[in-house]
């Protein structure tokens, strides 16, 4: 039986990283890390499929900024991963984000110049954080990367667990029962099936009822405008549309 490829599950904080990567969790014979040490990445047994999110920073091996990781010593490693990058519509992602950046800009990778945006409010830091990983952080796996929608992943979890499986050319209905039990996880608003993923507990606020199109519960008109004024370009550049005024 061939290995399944390995897998690097990227992307901006609170954009489903998360919840995306325990998709592998008890997928066909996978071994899944959710932000190991890169020396476990380096060290691992690429015999069997193995998955990872997101490693941890590491100053025994630096990154260029957006990346928490050296590309190159991964993908030496492992020269035939499959690298996915996740990404979220800013405004959704900016709510989400602000639990942990005011907490001493705790998500990583920080943006090199994160010291310099603390004066500035909370929403631009949340903001720039998003454009930054996703500008700088995904051109450096892009010719490479699949870019995966936060969107998809909840609009129709099973289709879309589906379409991972056959990028990995992994045989869904062999996989049924988990894909199924994750599936149910997946929801868009909370329920007696919503599970959310482990690593994202600590950092969520029920201060809101949907997941997409979260934004219009949370942010005030002007906050709106501020977001897109940072992040709009990218965000257009990764297939979003800028918002309606007055729709917030």
């Amino acid at each position: 039986m061939t290995s399944a490829p390995p897998v690097m599950i990227l992307g901006c904080g609170r954009s489903g990283t998360s919840i995306f990567g325990e998709l592998f969790d008890g997928l066909d014979r996978y071994v899944y890390r959710s932000e190991p040490s890169f020396d476990v990445v380096l060290a691992a047994d690429y015999s069997l499929p193995q998955a990872f999110k997101v490693p941890r920073e590491s100053d025994r091996h630096p990154a260029r900024p957006g990346l928490s990781f050296p590309l190159d010593r991964f993908l030496e490693a492992a020269p035939n991963a499959r690298l996915f990058w996740i990404v979220r519509n800013p405004l959704d992602a900016v709510c989400s984000l602000r639990v942990g950046i005011a907490q001493q800009w705790g998500h990583h990778p920080q943006p090199p110049d994160w010291k310099d945006w603390l004066a500035r409010p909370l929403i631009a830091q949340c903001a720039h954080h998003w454009e930054f990983l996703n500008r700088a952080g995904y051109a450096q796996v892009s010719q490479r990367a699949t870019l995966v929608r936060f969107e998809d992943m909840i609009t129709d979890p099973r289709q879309y667990s589906d379409a991972i499986c056959g990028e990995l050319e992994i045989d869904p209905t062999a996989n049924a029962a988990h894909l199924a039990r994750w599936s149910r996880r997946v929801q868009n608003s909370n329920n007696n099936d919503f599970i959310e993923a482990k690593t994202s507990r600590d950092y969520s606020r029920p201060d809101h009822q949907v997941r997409i199109d979260r934004w219009r519960e949370n942010l005030t008109n002007d906050e709106v405008a501020e977001i897109w004024g940072i992040a709009g370009e990218t965000a257009q550049a990764m297939g979003y549309s800028a918002p309606v005024p007055g729709a917030g």
